[in-house]
Parts: C-alpha cells; sequence; structure tokens
C-alpha cells in the first residue's frame, strides 16, 4: 500500500469516527433534553390535579389517552376530563359532620424514564395523596405511565397508578 492510500485510508477512518463521535453527543444531549421535557410534563400533570385545573389537565394527554386505577378507567379527553371533575366534587363535598375536607396534594418520588426509542418512553414512580392539615397520608402507590412524543411534544398515553394488579 502506498504512503497516499494509507494517507487517504487514515484520513476516511479519522473522518468517520470524528462524525460518529458527534452524532453520539448529539444523541446525549437530546436525550437529556427528553429527560427534561418529561420531568416537566410530570410536575405540570401534578399542579393541574392538584389545582383542579380540568383543561390544563387533559392537554397532558394524547387525545386516545388513558386513565387507569383500580377503581376506574377513563379513554379519551372528555373521558378524563369527566373523571377528575367527578373526583374533585366528590373530594370538595362536605364531610357528614358538615366539614370542609382538607385538600390533598400528590407527591411524586423515585421517578426513573426508561427510553423506549426516540418517541416512546416510560415514566415509573411512587406516588402518594398527603392530605394539606397534618400531612397525613391518605393514599398511596406506584406508577408507570406510557409516554409518546407527538409534534416535538411528550404527552401521556396510558396513565397507570395501580400496575400489574
Amino acid at each position: 500500500m502506498t504512503i497516499r492510500k494509507l494517507a487517504v485510508l487514515t484520513m476516511s477512518v479519522l473522518l468517520l469516527a470524528g462524525t460518529s463521535a458527534l452524532y453520539a453527543s448529539e444523541k446525549v444531549q437530546l436525550r437529556a433534553q427528553d429527560r427534561v421535557e418529561i420531568e416537566q410534563l410530570m410536575w405540570e400533570y401534578i399542579q393541574a390535579l392538584d389545582s383542579h385545573n380540568g383543561e390544563a389537565f387533559i392537554t397532558m394527554f394524547t387525545p386516545d389517552g388513558e386513565f387507569r386505577s383500580k377503581e376506574t378507567t377513563a379513554k379519551g379527553r372528555d373521558a378524563l376530563k369527566k373523571m377528575v371533575v367527578d373526583a374533585w366534587q366528590k373530594m370538595d363535598a362536605n364531610n357528614e359532620d358538615g366539614k370542609k375536607r382538607p385538600h390533598m396534594y400528590h407527591i411524586v418520588t423515585n421517578p426513573h424514564i426508561e427510553f423506549i426509542d426516540d418517541n416512546h418512553a416510560r415514566f415509573h414512580a411512587y406516588w402518594m395523596g398527603v392530605l394539606e392539615t397534618g400531612g397525613d397520608i391518605v393514599t398511596a402507590g406506584r406508577e408507570v405511565n406510557e409516554l409518546v412524543k407527538v409534534n416535538g411534544q411528550w404527552l401521556i398515553r396510558i396513565r397507570d397508578v395501580n400496575p400489574g394488579n
């Protein structure tokens, strides 16, 4: 092999290696950005839920999005909105003794984001419902959310707060 051919081959290998490293670096940056966007989505979901903002709540889901729990299942944005509005009305109702029920806040902990591919991920976490007065934990569990990236935006396709049961 001539020196010239060896030089061309060496340059080609270096160019390919550099391009490959650049692509890998870009992929890492995109994955980090996706993580931030998913964390923001789940934060906004909890904020909409706890502030009783039904319009914001349903925008976190795909149009055919689904919520699953032990007690209920709702599919589609209209059904999801009805589900949360009904739950809020029930929670906001007075107790039998006429006293207003304390507000419940949701706490999400130990989040783990599992990427399936560039447009699909799962958000795993544990959750608790805590009363604003005294901090009593009234409900707890774990969740697995199926997420999908639609037109550059991460959305919830399936929110399962009782997976595997």
